[in-house]
């Protein structure tokens, strides 16, 4: 039945999801990675009207880096504004500053 085939694959996999009870670190569960990951498959369902599998993929990069943005902290608007404002004139060997884990705002002369 439906419910023999659920225990057995819980006891099948009692170690992986008993291991939380031994790190007091681990998350019960994962609902924080699933809220992370929402917008993006929300969005999955738009991603067949990108253009081409190119469009779709620059969109899927522009999306991780927006969400990555968030995930440090910034405001996702405030963030593209500076960078496509710097990126003409910033050194190639300067790009990394402009990662959003390492981006500072740039101070308004």
């Amino acid at each position: 039945s439906s419910i023999a085939k659920a225990l057995d694959y819980s006891l099948r996999r009692w170690a992986a999801l008993t291991r939380y009870l031994d790190d007091p670190q681990l998350p019960v569960d994962n609902n924080w990675c699933e809220n992370q990951i929402r917008p993006i498959a929300v969005s999955r369902g738009n991603w067949l009207f990108a253009g081409s599998a190119r469009a779709g993929k620059r969109s899927a990069a522009v999306m991780s880096l927006i969400q990555s943005v968030k995930l440090n902290g910034h405001d996702p608007y405030a963030y593209l504004k500076d960078i496509m404002t710097r990126l003409p004139t910033q050194p190639a060997s300067r790009l990394d500053e402009l990662l959003p884990h390492l981006w500072q705002p740039q101070l308004q002369q």
